[in-house]
């Protein structure tokens, strides 16, 4: 069975001015994902800003974010990191918290091989119970799961169930899907290609633009699901002037402003990331307003 299927929000993590964690407005942005159609949320992912958090602020984030959604949707812990030993421990901690399933980033810089990167998933994996989402973003890790060893993780390691595909490849995804027979649930990992990824068997997006517009994501996915693909097609193209908006730079930059601007605490990011440019944030104001949101 499917983790999800839908829109996931790939929630960002709100932080007050001395950069402490926000869960005032964490827990307010939470019940507004839920209210308006997010059908998952992954917590401590790239948008979350994972990376800038400690060991014991992620697992907190994780464990607070469990006990608010309270079971409502699914919840789905990132925990990868470029030291297996790291993975696994985050991993059995969410597990321990109530985690619903895991996303695992490719480990970064090492730049693995494909046979290290089979091994550190099998490793992972093994050490929890939870169903998990690989998670393939070469642009940010410098390392690219190939077609073939998804393959064989997915048909090997029980529990490795779906992959979140950021390749913006959709040969090497067509590849992928043909080379796993059916063995592993895709979703995809850019908002401009959540139809493409659909019509190539994915079952919905881990999605960045569901933090501004919940309901729209979903909607995306539903009239998909609802086999009406034209409906699918208008709202897919009608969310790309936002889409670029979103990633006018470095995500989350501009995500963390469009929360803010919808009333989900203030805009504050850890260094190395920085605020948005002024010229930027008045393009992503306009997206917004442009797209029906009140802003």
């Amino acid at each position: 069975m499917a983790i999800f299927k839908g829109s996931g929000v790939a929630i960002a993590t709100p932080f007050k001015a001395d950069l402490s964690v926000d869960y005032d407005a964490f827990d307010a942005l939470i019940d507004y994902q839920i209210e308006n159609g997010t059908d998952a949320i992954i917590v401590c992912g790239t948008t979350g800003e994972s990376a800038t958090l400690s060991e014991e602020e992620h697992s907190d984030v994780i464990r607070h974010c469990i006990k608010k959604v309270n079971k409502r949707v699914p919840v789905i812990a990132g925990t990868g990191s470029n030291a297996t030993e790291t993975a696994v421990m985050l991993s059995q901690e969410a597990e321990r918290d109530g985690a619903d399933a895991l996303l695992l980033v490719t480990p970064y810089y090492n730049k693995a091989t494909q046979n290290g990167l089979y091994e550190h998933y099998k490793k992972v994996a093994e050490s929890v119970k939870l169903p998990i989402i690989l998670y393939n973003v070469p642009s940010r890790t410098g390392t690219n799961i190939q077609p073939a060893t998804v393959a064989r993780l997915c048909k090997e390691v029980e529990n490795i169930v779906a992959i979140k595909d950021a390749v913006g490849d959709l040969s090497q995804t067509a590849k992928m899907m043909q080379l796993c027979e059916g063995h592993i649930d895709l979703y995809s990992g850019n908002d401009d290609q959540i139809l493409p990824m659909m019509s190539l068997g994915g079952l919905g997006v881990i999605s960045v633009l569901a933090n501004v517009a919940p309901q729209q994501a979903h909607d995306i996915c539903q009239a998909f699901f609802d086999k009406d693909t034209e409906k699918a097609a208008q709202l897919q193209l009608a969310a790309i002037p936002l889409c670029n908006a979103l990633f006018c730079e470095v995500n989350p930059i501009p995500v963390k402003m469009g929360i803010s601007y919808l009333g989900f605490g203030e805009c504050h990011l850890r260094l190395p990331l920085t605020n948005l440019e002024p010229a930027h944030c008045e393009q992503l104001k306009q997206a917004m307003k442009d797209y029906g949101l009140k802003v």
